[in-house]
């Protein structure tokens, strides 16, 4: 038993110094964050702050429109999200649990639109946005990207691994499709929902490419627009800037605490059945 703790912990060293690796760039972000303008391009430098200041997350609120910024984001990750889920569960539960003459047909569709560059859909899905009036409102960022190949493929997946016989029995005592799809389907892909719940967020909270195409009006930029937008003519201004940008990573990472637990399980029920 002595023998493997000490096998154990040989693997976790060098697991514990990759992590502090992966995580040191954003320990330095924080750290910078809280240091005074002064000290940001100190030689040598310090990890930690040795005038501790506030005064960037300040200025960051104050120089910036940070809190209209902060409502777009949130307003465009939470609609997109719940349209998300809405869209991919309802077409992962039909391709993984309903038979019709091609359904194999669609999945391959949906899986081969994967290997389509973004870049070569911007254009026709600009131009259809345009046509729609969307164009420069935050429905215009929520909508066209609901509907994800991946999404409906982690779902599919995941739900092949309920049983056909719990449905069958549901539809004997009566249920009706909606009822099943409800009561005894969404309980049952809690995980998978969590993950492409955590998925989703990170899709739009960290989206640039699309609301930069999809809007001009400075009022309706997200936190990604703002912060590359947050430069000035001649210089930038690092405190603020850094102080922004770990707000913008304060909300992923609590959601990713929150929804850990079924996002690893969602993970690895994805592969359970072909």
């Amino acid at each position: 038993m002595k023998h493997t703790k000490q096998q154990n912990w040989i693997l976790y060293i060098p697991l514990i110094l990759i992590a502090i690796f992966m995580l040191f760039p954003v320990l330095w972000v924080v750290s910078s964050s809280l240091k005074p303008s002064g000290e940001l391009f100190s030689w040598p430098p310090s990890i930690i702050p040795q005038n501790f200041t506030l005064n960037n997350y300040i200025s960051a609120f104050q120089e910036s429109n940070f809190t209209r910024y902060l409502f777009n984001t949130v307003f465009v990750t939470v609609a997109a999200t719940v349209l998300t889920l809405v869209i991919n569960t309802m077409a992962g539960y039909a391709l993984a649990k309903y038979r019709f003459r091609g359904s194999a047909v669609i999945l391959v569709f949906f899986l081969s639109t994967l290997m389509i560059p973004l870049e070569a859909l911007m254009i026709p899905m600009f131009i259809v946005l345009k046509n729609l009036g969307l164009y420069n409102t935050l429905w215009g960022i929520i909508i066209p990207p609901a509907a994800t190949p991946t999404g409906v493929f982690l779902v599919r997946q995941y739900l092949m691994s309920v049983p056909d016989e719990m449905i069958e029995a549901a539809k004997i005592d009566g249920a009706s499709d909606w009822k099943i799809f409800i009561r005894l389907i969404l309980p049952l892909a809690k995980p998978i929902l969590a993950t492409l719940t955590i998925f989703s967020i990170m899709w739009r909270w960290q989206d640039y490419i699309w609301p930069l195409i999809a809007i001009s009006d400075s009022n309706l930029y997200t936190l990604e627009l703002a912060l590359a937008n947050f430069v000035g003519q001649y210089s930038v201004d690092w405190g603020p800037l850094l102080a922004m940008a770990v707000l913008t990573m304060v909300p992923l990472i609590i959601i990713f605490l929150i929804f850990q637990r079924f996002f690893i399980r969602g993970i690895m029920m994805t592969g359970m059945k072909d």
